[in-house]
């Protein structure tokens, strides 16, 4: 029974690594593109939120809360301290948005509304940890401006993650949870 919980336990390292490797080299493509006309240059198209959604529909939500901290650690050695703050609270709150989304839409939500909700959460929860450390009046004039900015990023990394799904389940077919482990490690030495 050990040995197959092993094997089970291995691979979602693998899995949880690919994906943490897959969150760098978006932030890197997405550093590398031009700013969006008519946005704000720090605005971002948010793709590395695609695997975070990603993680929360199909590894766990613990995984993607790690997979946050994570991010964050490594927003933190290549952006600041701030950035790192900021991509922490941002991300939390948008997976604990999507969480909450799943559980009262009982899964029967689009991708597409879980990540227009996920990107508005992401800057809400940027604009708290803002709210603690710098003056709020110029931030609430900017906030409705960034909401509608992240509801059209959200749609679009709602549409990219659409987009590669397919893919990713080709790959990873099985839904990650602790549950599905157990289960799989239970088949799998006829208990």
């Amino acid at each position: 029974m050990k040995g197959g919980f092993a094997i089970s336990k291995a691979r979602m390292i693998t899995l949880l690594g690919f994906m943490l490797s897959m969150i760098v080299v978006l932030s890197v493509l997405e550093s590398a593109l031009p700013p969006i006309p008519f946005l704000p240059p720090h605005f971002k198209l948010g793709l590395a939120n695609i695997v975070t959604m990603y993680c929360v529909l199909r590894v766990g939500k613990a995984r993607a809360i790690a997979l946050n901290v994570l991010k964050s650690i490594f927003v933190f050695l290549t952006r600041g301290a701030m950035a790192g703050l900021l991509s922490f609270c941002g991300g939390l709150l948008s997976i604990l948005t999507l969480v909450l989304l799943l559980y009262i839409g009982k899964n029967n939500i689009s991708y597409l509304a879980l990540s227009v909700a996920g990107a508005t959460a992401h800057n809400i929860g940027q604009f708290i940890a803002l709210a603690f450390i710098l003056d709020m009046g110029f931030f609430i004039y900017y906030l409705p401006f960034s909401l509608i900015a992240g509801s059209l990023m959200g749609a679009v990394t709602g549409t990219l993650l659409r987009t590669v799904l397919p893919a990713l389940e080709k790959h990873f077919p099985e839904k990650h949870d602790e549950k599905h482990l157990e289960k799989h490690v239970d088949k799998r030495n006829g208990l």
